[in-house]
């Protein structure tokens, strides 16, 4: 069985989401850990494998799996028959992918310097600026309702969450601010929000 090391309110949420849209509850192992916390509350779990003690983490047997990206595509190329992802040989597996992968390396970290006014011409020229970001989601998101067109897929789950943790914390623009209400407007959200908040 797939088991996946969780923290309440943190960024496994995201893959306790995707379970739940994925309807494996039932096929995956859900263990609270424990993860040290931004305002010095919480510590390392001895019960989590993750060898920085973080989460999400996802063993599968001896295969063990971490980052969110990685996971997702893990999850979604095991289980296609959700629909959540793109197989090799669709023809959105690319853009499905360049997703994932644009957020782990331009979305999250701009947002975060971003949220801790931290700005460099060399951060920005390597890693994009903050409205760079948003002009490409807003460019996007104004023609269809999701990443990939009309259909909620796991890239929107993952690129959302940030919009949805910040807040207004964060600049945004009213089409993306409708896009993170439709993808936070779910049944699966609702139910790991009030598995976390328990």
């Amino acid at each position: 069985m797939l088991t996946l090391y969780h923290a309440a309110n943190s960024r496994s949420t995201t893959i306790v989401q995707l379970i739940e849209e994925m309807g494996l509850t039932g096929q995956v192992d859900i263990v609270d850990v424990t993860i040290p916390r931004q305002d010095g509350s919480g510590g390392r779990d001895p019960r989590n494998p993750h060898p920085e003690g973080k989460v999400p983490y996802l063993v599968n047997g001896g295969d063990h799996i971490r980052e969110r990206g990685a996971i997702i595509v893990y999850l979604t190329d095991m289980f296609p028959d959700s629909g959540l992802g793109r197989s090799a040989g669709d023809p959105q597996r690319g853009e499905y992918l360049s997703w994932l992968f644009y957020y782990q390396g331009v979305m999250e970290p701009v947002m975060i310097l971003k949220f801790v006014q931290i700005g460099h011409p060399a951060i920005e020229a390597s890693l994009r600026d903050y409205d760079t970001m948003l002009t490409r989601l807003d460019e996007v998101l104004g023609k269809q309702p999701y990443l990939l067109g009309e259909n909620f897929s796991a890239a929107d789950l993952l690129c959302s969450g940030p919009f949805a943790w910040f807040g207004d914390q964060l600049p945004s623009t009213p089409v993306i601010d409708a896009w993170v209400a439709r993808c936070q407007d779910r049944d699966a959200v609702r139910r790991v929000q009030a598995r976390d908040n328990s």
